[in-house]
C-alpha cells in the first residue's frame, strides 16, 4: 500500500493549538521535507521553494441528512503543479460529533482504502509540522477532532483525488437544525519564497480554490421550513413537506458552507438564530414561512392595479415588448377571486376599466386584450397615473398592491417629485403596498425609492443588460398568493432595538420573511415566547412560539452581526438619499462600513485600493474630498450611478446572505471580498497596512493595554493557550494587531 491514514482526536494536553470553538477546516495537503523526520527518501532534486500547501482544484460535496444524522461524502482534488514527485501530509479537522466512515485515495485509476493508526503518533507529526514550518495559517487547523493521513507519491504536474466519508449528529436549537461544511478555513496558509539574505522570506498568499459544488438531500421527521444559507446562493427543490434537495456551485466563494432549516408542522413555521458576545448586545434572525401545502381556502384574495409607462422611450431596445410579456404573465397568474385593473400612461392615463374587475376567465381575457393593444407614444405623466391608480382602491380587508413600471422621468403634468408624492398621499385613503420598477437609467430613483419605502413596498430596477420580462415575472409569481396580511410581531419580554425590515410585509405562499435585529436583555431568556398576528381576509389569526432561547452568550452564528450591519447601512443610506445627509448618519455608515467590511458610498473606494486605514481620515483636505465624493454620489437622482446606488441600497435592506461580494457584479456588491489587503475573520475585519494585519476596531487614541508578542515564541504559544480564540486571528500572518477583551495584542516578527 502506498499510503497510510491516521484518524486522531486532539490530545488533551496540546496547548497552543487547542480551541474549544474552532471551526473545522477544509482539507489540505502539506508537502513534507523528508530530512526532518523519518520518512521515505526525498525526491532529488526537490522543488525550491517547497510549496506550503497544494492548491485545491475542485471539491464535490454530497450529503444525506436523515432526521439530524448527516452523512457527508467529500471528493477533493488537489494539484501538484511542480515538476517533482512529492510526499504530503493530509489534514482534515472534522466536527466534534463526527466519526470517519471511510477514507480513500485514487492512484493510477485505482481506489485504495486507508488504515487507522494511533492518534498519539498523528498528533506528534502534526505538532512537529506546525512548530517546524512556523506557518500561522496552520493555527486554523486545530480542532477537537482532526483526521490526518500520509500520502505518497504525489506525481509531478498531476492531480491527486481523495475521498472522505464521515457521519455526524447535527445540532438542533429551538427546532432549528444547522449543518456546516468547512471551506473558508485554511485560506491564510503561507507560501515560502527564496529572496532575502537569511535565505527565506514569507509572503501571505491565500490558498487557491477551484470549483466547489455541493448537493444536500434532507429528509425530516417533521415538515421542513425556512431552508436558509447565509454563506452561499442555494437552489432548493422541495419534494413534499418533509423532503428537499439543496444544491450550490461556486468558483470564487471559499466561505464555509452553512445551512439551516426548521422542523415544524405548524401553519406558519418559525426559525430562530442568535449570536451574542459576552458584555455586548445580542443579534437575532427570525424566519417565518407558511406551510407549502396551503389550501385554496386559506389563500387571501387581493386587489391589484398594474400601471405601465407607454411613453415613446419604451419603444427603445424592445422594452415595450418585454414589459407587455411581463404584464401578461402577471394577469395570467391572478386567481379567480382577485380584483384588478390596468392603467397605461404617457401624456395622460388610460384605464382598462373604470373600476376594478373580477380576475375570472373573462376578466383575465379582457386584461390580455388591453395589454396586447398597448403601443409606446408620447411623454411621461407619472403624477396623474399614480393618483388615478390610488382611486381604484376601496376600504376593504383585502391586501392591496400597486405595481408601477416606468422607464423615464416625469415630463408631462406635475414634474416636482415632492408634489407628486404629496398628491399621492392625499389620494391614498387605504393601505396600499406600492412596488415601483425602474427600467433603464433615465428614471428618478429618489421618486421610485420614496414610493416604495413609504408605502410598505420596495423599488427595483432593471438595468440595460437585465431582462425586464424575467425580473418582473418573477416578482408576480412571488406575490400571487397572499396568505397572511397586516402582520404584527409581539416579542414579549425580549428587549429589542433596530429591527429590519422596519415594517413587516405580507406573507405569501412559498415566501420566507426574514427579520433581523438586536436584543439587550442582561439575563438569559431560556423560555421566551413570541406571538405572530395577522389577517387572513377578514379573519384575524394568531400564532404562538414558545421555549425560545435568547442567551446572554451564544458563540454560534457569528455571521449575524455583519448581516445586521448590512441592513442597518441600507436603511441609513436610504434616509440620507431621501432626507439629506447629517454628520451622525454619515459617521455611523463609515463606522459600520469599516468595522464589517461593507461597501458604501463613503467607503466604496476602500474596496478597490485596500486602504481601509483611510476610512475615517483625520486630514481635513482628505475628509473634504471624501465627503464631496460621497455627497455627489448620494445626491444623484437619475443616471447609471443613481440606479446602481438604489440597487445596492435595496440589496442591503433585503440582504439575508453574507457573501463577500465575489459572486456579485462590482457595482452591486455589498461586502468587501477577502483579498490580499482585506480579511474578514470570525466577525472581525482586518486590513493590511505595511504588511501588518490590523483589526478595524483598533484605535490608537483609546490607548488600550497592549500585549506585545514575538511570532512563534514560547510566550506567543502560551498566550494562545490562555486565550484560545486568538488563534483564528493570529493565523492571518506573522504580524497582526487585534483587539480582544479590551486589550491590544500586537504580534511582530
Amino acid at each position: 500500500m502506498n499510503f497510510k491514514a491516521l484518524a486522531i482526536a486532539v490530545v488533551a494536553g496540546f496547548s497552543a493549538l487547542l480551541m474549544p470553538n474552532a471551526v473545522p477546516a477544509q482539507g489540505i495537503i502539506v508537502p513534507i521535507i523528508c530530512d526532518v523526520r523519518p520518512c521515505r527518501p526525498r525526491p532529488l532534486p526537490r522543488p525550491i521553494p517547497m510549496p506550503n500547501v497544494l492548491p485545491v482544484k475542485s471539491i464535490q460535496l454530497d450529503t444525506k441528512i436523515s432526521g439530524q444524522v448527516a452523512t457527508t461524502r467529500v471528493e477533493q482534488v488537489f494539484r501538484n503543479d511542480t515538476p517533482y514527485t512529492l510526499e504530503g501530509t493530509y489534514f482534515f479537522p472534522i466536527p466534534e460529533t463526527a466519526s470517519i466512515v471511510e477514507f480513500a485515495i485514487w492512484e493510477n485509476g485505482k481506489r485504495l482504502s486507508g488504515e487507522v493508526r494511533s492518534r498519539e503518533e498523528a498528533r506528534r507529526i502534526y505538532d512537529e509540522i506546525v512548530r517546524r514550518q512556523k506557518d500561522p495559517g496552520l493555527l486554523e487547523y486545530a480542532g477537537k477532532d482532526l483526521f490526518q493521513a500520509s500520502i505518497f507519491p504525489i506525481p509531478p504536474n498531476s492531480d491527486k483525488k481523495l475521498e472522505l466519508v464521515y457521519t455526524q449528529i447535527l445540532k438542533a436549537d429551538s427546532g432549528t437544525v444547522s449543518y456546516r461544511y468547512p471551506l473558508g478555513t485554511g485560506r491564510n496558509l503561507w507560501q515560502r519564497q527564496i529572496g532575502s539574505e537569511d535565505g527565506v522570506r514569507a509572503q501571505n498568499v491565500p490558498q487557491q480554490f477551484g470549483t466547489v459544488s455541493g448537493k444536500i438531500e434532507i429528509v425530516g421527521k417533521e415538515a421542513l421550513r425556512n431552508i436558509y444559507s447565509p454563506s452561499h446562493k442555494i437552489d432548493i427543490v422541495n419534494k413534499g413537506e418533509k423532503s428537499a434537495s439543496v444544491s450550490f456551485e461556486t468558483s470564487n466563494n471559499d466561505s464555509d458552507f452553512q445551512l439551516y432549516y426548521g422542523l415544524s408542522n405548524d401553519d406558519f413555521g418559525m426559525t430562530l438564530l442568535t449570536h451574542r458576545e459576552p458584555g455586548k448586545d445580542g443579534y437575532f434572525l427570525l424566519m417565518l414561512s407558511p406551510k407549502d401545502e396551503v389550501a385554496e381556502r386559506e389563500l387571501v384574495n387581493k386587489d391589484i392595479v398594474f400601471v405601465l409607462d407607454t411613453s415613446g422611450s419604451m419603444a427603445d431596445e424592445g422594452k415595450m415588448d418585454k414589459a407587455r410579456s411581463a404584464l401578461l404573465f402577471g394577469i395570467r397568474s391572478l386567481r379567480d377571486g382577485d380584483h384588478f385593473n390596468v392603467i397605461s400612461f404617457a401624456g395622460e392615463e388610460h384605464l382598462m376599466e373604470r373600476d376594478l374587475i373580477n380576475a375570472d376567465a373573462s376578466g383575465r381575457k379582457r386584461g390580455e386584450e388591453f395589454v396586447k393593444a398597448l403601443r409606446p407614444t408620447g411623454g411621461t405623466n407619472i403624477n396623474d397615473s399614480l393618483t388615478a391608480a390610488m382611486k381604484q382602491f376601496g376600504k376593504n380587508d383585502r391586501p392591496k398592491m400597486l405595481v408601477f413600471m416606468t422607464d423615464g422621468l416625469p415630463t408631462v403634468g406635475e414634474t416636482n417629485i415632492d408634489r407628486i408624492n404629496a398628491n399621492l398621499q392625499k389620494t391614498k385613503t387605504t393601505d396600499v403596498r406600492i412596488f415601483p420598477f425602474g427600467v433603464g437609467y433615465d428614471v428618478n430613483t429618489a421618486l421610485l425609492d420614496k414610493l416604495g419605502s413609504e408605502n410598505a413596498g420596495i423599488s427595483d430596477y432593471i438595468q440595460p443588460k437585465e431582462d425586464l420580462e424575467i425580473k418582473v415575472s418573477s416578482f408576480f409569481a412571488k406575490v400571487s398568493s397572499p396568505v397572511l396580511s397586516d402582520l404584527e410581531l409581539d416579542l414579549g419580554d425580549l428587549q429589542t432595538e433596530l429591527m429590519y425590515p422596519r415594517k413587516l410585509t405580507d406573507l405569501f405562499k412559498g415566501m420566507q420573511l426574514t427579520i433581523i435585529g438586536r436584543y439587550k436583555n442582561t439575563n438569559d431568556l431560556k423560555n421566551a415566547t413570541i406571538a405572530l398576528r395577522g389577517k387572513s381576509g377578514r379573519e384575524s389569526r394568531s400564532f404562538s412560539y414558545s421555549n425560545l432561547a435568547f442567551s446572554a452568550r451564544e458563540d454560534d452564528n457569528d455571521f449575524l452581526p455583519r448581516l445586521w450591519a448590512s441592513r442597518r447601512v441600507g436603511w441609513l443610506i436610504e434616509q440620507i438619499r431621501l432626507n439629506g445627509e447629517t454628520k451622525e448618519l454619515r459617521d455611523e455608515i463609515v463606522d459600520l462600513g469599516t468595522r464589517y467590511g461593507i461597501v458604501t458610498p463613503y467607503t466604496s473606494y476602500l474596496a478597490t485600493d485596500g486602504t481601509f486605514a483611510n476610512a475615517a481620515p483625520t486630514d481635513s483636505r482628505q475628509m473634504t474630498e471624501l465627503r464631496n465624493r460621497a455627497a455627489k454620489s448620494m445626491s444623484a437622482q437619475s443616471g447609471a450611478g443613481a440606479v446602481r446606488q438604489s440597487v445596492q441600497q435595496n440589496a442591503m435592506r433585503e440582504n439575508s446572505v453574507v457573501i463577500d461580494g465575489a459572486d456579485k457584479k462590482d457595482e452591486d456588491r455589498i461586502f468587501v471580498r477577502n483579498s490580499v489587503q482585506n480579511q474578514f475573520v470570525a466577525n472581525k475585519n482586518f486590513i493590511q497596512q505595511s504588511n501588518v494585519w490590523v483589526d478595524a476596531e483598533f484605535k490608537p487614541e483609546l490607548k488600550q493595554t497592549e500585549v506585545n508578542l514575538k511570532f512563534a515564541s514560547e510566550e506567543y504559544f502560551a498566550v494562545l493557550n490562555r486565550e484560545r480564540e486568538l488563534a483564528r486571528y493570529f493565523s492571518l500572518g506573522e504580524e497582526v494587531v487585534v483587539v480582544w477583551k479590551n486589550k491590544v495584542y500586537r504580534v511582530t516578527r
